[in-house]
C-alpha cells in the first residue's frame, strides 16, 4: 500500500515539471527578433580633408563683365556659290584620268579624256555639211554666171542661192555642235578632252578609268570648289536663336588648331528647323587662310548685346577630370569641396572665365592639379 501511494504522489510532481519545461520552450518574442538595421551613410565623394591646408595657396575669383555668348559646334563646308561642276556633254567611255579627289587644279587644266561616239557622229556630219556647202557654192556661182548672160531664169538663180545659204547654215550648225561637245575642227578625233572650267580644289570625283559617262544625265565627273572662302554650318537650338542675328560676327575655333581664332560673318539663319533635334542651321562665311579643310569640326561663339558678370580665376585652378571642369573651394575644418564649373573664354594673363559654379569673391585652390595629386597619394 505504501508503494502504491508513493507512486501516485510522484506522478503529479513529474507532470508539473514537464509542463513547466514546455512553457519555457516558447521564449521571449522580443529577445528572438533580429537586431535593428544600422544605416551607415557614405562620405561625400567631392569633399576631402587635409592635415595642412595652409600649404595650398588660394585665389579669389574676381568679377569680369562681358557680353552674353553662345557656343555651338559646326563643320567646314565649301561655299556652294564657289563650287563648279565639271561636266561632259558627250557620252562615252573614260580612257584617261589626269586628276584625283583633293587635287588643286588650274583653269584649263586637262582632267580626263572620253572616247565618244557622239564626237565621231558630229565630225561625220560636219564633213558632209562642208562637202554639201562646197557643191552648193559651185552651183550658185555657175547659176550666177548663167543668169548674168540671160541663160537661166531668175527663179533658177534664186533656187541656187537658197541652196547655198542653207548649206552654209548646216556648216555653222555642225561646227557649233563640235564646239559644244568639246571638239575642234582643226583636230578631228573621237576623243574629247575635259578641262577644268575654274581653278580650285576637286571636292568630288565620280569617275575612274574605263568608267562610262552618260552626258548631262549622269553624275558630274568632278566638282571643283574655290576654298578661299568657306561656309561654317552650325546647329543652334530654337531656344537660342534669339542670340543669333544675320550680319553679326562670330568667333571660329578649329578643333585641329584650338589656339587660332578666326572671325566670320553670319550670312543666313535657315528658316526650317530640324524636327528631330529642334535645331536650325546657321551659316557663317569665313575667309580660309589655308588651314580649313572641308569636313573639319569647329566651335563657333556668338556674342550677344547683353552684358553679364562672371567670375574669373587662374587657369591652373581648373581641373579637367572625366570630361568635366572642376575647382576646389575651402569648406572649413581643414576640408575642401570639389565643385563642377562651366568654363568660358580664355582671357589674358592665363585667366579663365567661369560661367557657372563659382561666384566673384569666392576662394578656390590656386593649383587644382597639384592639390588633386596630393590628395590621391
Amino acid at each position: 500500500m505504501r508503494r502504491a501511494g508513493l507512486g501516485l504522489a510522484v506522478f503529479p510532481l513529474a507532470l508539473g515539471v514537464c509542463l513547466a519545461g514546455c512553457g519555457d520552450s516558447k521564449g521571449d518574442p522580443k529577445a528572438e527578433a533580429p537586431p535593428p538595421v544600422k544605416v551607415e551613410r557614405e562620405e561625400d565623394a567631392n569633399a576631402v580633408q587635409v592635415e595642412h591646408p595652409e600649404q595650398f595657396a588660394l585665389a579669389t575669383a574676381v568679377a569680369h563683365e562681358s557680353r552674353s555668348q553662345l557656343t555651338v559646334t559646326g563643320t567646314v563646308n565649301p561655299d556652294i556659290s564657289r563650287s563648279v561642276p565639271v561636266i561632259s556633254i558627250a557620252t562615252g567611255r573614260v580612257v584617261e584620268v589626269h586628276a584625283r579627289l583633293g587635287d588643286t587644279v588650274k583653269k584649263g587644266q586637262l582632267l580626263l579624256r572620253v572616247q565618244s561616239a557622239d564626237m565621231s557622229g558630229a565630225f561625220s556630219d560636219y564633213r558632209k555639211a562642208v562637202a554639201d556647202e562646197k557643191l552648193a557654192r559651185i552651183q550658185f556661182e555657175r547659176a550666177k554666171l548663167l543668169y548674168d548672160k540671160g541663160a537661166i531664169s531668175l527663179n533658177d538663180f534664186q533656187t541656187a542661192e537658197d541652196v547655198e545659204n542653207k548649206a552654209q547654215v548646216d556648216v555653222e550648225n555642225t561646227t557649233e555642235r563640235l564646239r559644244v561637245l568639246g571638239g575642234s575642227i582643226e583636230h578631228p578625233a573621237a576623243i574629247v578632252d575635259i578641262r577644268a572650267p575654274v581653278s580650285g580644289v576637286i571636292t568630288d570625283q565620280q569617275v575612274t578609268t574605263a568608267a562610262g559617262v552618260a552626258g548631262l544625265g549622269s553624275p558630274n565627273p568632278f566638282t571643283i570648289s574655290d576654298l578661299s572662302y568657306v561656309w561654317i554650318l552650325c546647329d543652334v537650338y530654337e531656344n537660342d536663336l534669339a542670340n543669333v542675328q544675320v550680319g553679326e560676327t562670330a568667333e571660329i575655333r578649329l578643333n585641329a588648331y584650338p589656339d587660332k581664332i578666326f572671325t566670320g560673318r553670319i550670312s543666313n539663319v535657315l528658316p526650317v528647323l530640324d524636327p528631330t533635334i529642334r535645331t536650325a542651321k546657321v551659316r557663317i562665311e569665313v575667309r580660309n587662310p589655308g588651314l580649313m579643310r572641308v569636313g573639319m569640326f569647329v566651335t563657333a561663339t556668338f556674342h550677344g548685346q547683353k552684358k553679364e558678370t562672371h567670375a574669373v580665376v587662374p587657369a591652373t585652378a581648373i581641373l579637367h577630370l572625366h570630361d568635366r571642369n572642376w575647382v576646389y573651394v575651402p569648406a572649413g575644418d581643414k576640408k575642401f569641396r570639389r565643385v563642377e564649373v562651366t568654363s568660358g573664354v580664355m582671357l589674358k594673363e592665363n585667366l579663365q572665365e567661369i560661367l557657372s559654379g563659382v561666384q566673384p569673391g569666392q576662394q578656390v585652390v590656386q593649383n587644382a592639379l597639384v592639390f588633386q595629386n596630393t590628395v590621391e597619394q
